[in-house]
């Protein structure tokens, strides 16, 4: 792959996550269904995919690292409930937005829970996300239902960054691909027992919106950002992946007329300025590893990409 394939590569995958909450809005089901469906969906794709580049995905993942990915995928399926709650009570953009916190709580749980010391621009960073969120809050009465779904959407960021502080004790150790597939299987086993009745009633229409959920916003487009990061650095990378809120506000904007208020942008812009900002300070720390660990390195970073 060319670096003007890998540009291309890497924009579609940021189109495609962007797509999450559009899907999320038009299947007609609860959000433990469409997260099944999706899961589902997204494991034959990633399986079949597996066994035609390289080993098999179970003979790929043994022992302690089997625990670290069931427990990831526990924390991933609650990330996925969670922003397809927010996308139904709050709407597309509310429910990105809210997603976008995420790196405060990274970075909270770098410094009180693996005990890493944070940098003055990390505190930077956090202190960005919550004057953004402050922003983007509609009310501060939960009897709002905006307020209502961006406190869900706020949960979904809060799940995810648990997820990414989980998956780096396996980052590096096994294919990111191999990664996605356990932790999509882990989704599907611990949400099918409470989708099962719904997924039943599904008709073909939603069935449609779940497959390509599934196969283009999940494995198609975690193939596309682990192919194109092989070619580009991670300071590249991160800046297109940061477009994703983007593009799932104007998705929602010409789909479903949700048109944020003036003070939600503003807000947002200021959650996306960090988001690229704490990209950047990761790309800074790739290029300070060893050259021989800069490749793995690169498809470790891929693999914590939001999951949104």
């Amino acid at each position: 792959m060319t670096r003007s394939q890998a540009l291309v590569a890497i924009h579609i995958a940021a189109v495609l996550f962007g797509l999450t909450g559009i899907f999320g809005e038009l299947i007609q089901a609860d959000a433990t269904v469409i997260t099944a469906g999706r899961a589902g969906f997204a494991v034959a794709a990633l399986w079949l995919f597996g066994r035609s580049a390289g080993p098999s995905v179970f003979r790929a993942v043994r022992g302690r690292n089997i625990a670290v990915l069931i427990t990831a995928g526990a924390m991933l399926a609650i990330h996925w409930v969670t922003f397809f709650i927010a996308v139904k009570v709050g709407g597309v953009a509310l429910a990105t937005l809210g997603f976008a916190s995420f790196p405060a709580f990274i970075t909270l749980g770098e410094h009180f829970v693996l005990k890493e010391r944070a940098s003055r621009e990390e505190w930077l960073i956090l202190a960005m996300v919550t004057g953004g969120l402050l922003l983007v809050t509609p009310s501060f009465d939960f009897a709002n239902q905006a307020t209502i779904g961006l406190a869900w959407a706020v949960a979904s960021g809060f799940s995810f960054a648990l997820f990414t502080l989980i998956n780096r004790k396996v980052a590096g150790q096994v294919p990111a691909q191999h990664i996605a597939c356990w932790e999509n299987f882990v989704v599907l086993v611990v949400t099918l027992p409470f989708a099962g009745t719904g997924l039943m009633h599904l008709d073909a229409l939603n069935w449609l919106w779940v497959a390509l959920l599934g196969v283009f916003c999940t494995a198609l487009s975690h193939y596309l950002l682990v192919a194109s990061m092989m070619v580009l650095n991670a300071r590249s990378a991160g800046i297109v992946i940061a477009l994703e809120p983007v593009y799932a506000i104007v998705f929602a904007a010409i789909l479903f007329a949700q048109y944020p208020s003036v003070r939600a942008l503003i807000g947002g812009a200021i959650m996306i300025a960090a988001i690229v900002w704490s990209g950047l300070r990761k790309a800074d720390d790739t290029q300070a590893v060893k050259p021989g660990k800069a490749t793995r390195r690169a498809k470790s970073t891929a693999s914590e990409r939001p999951c949104a």
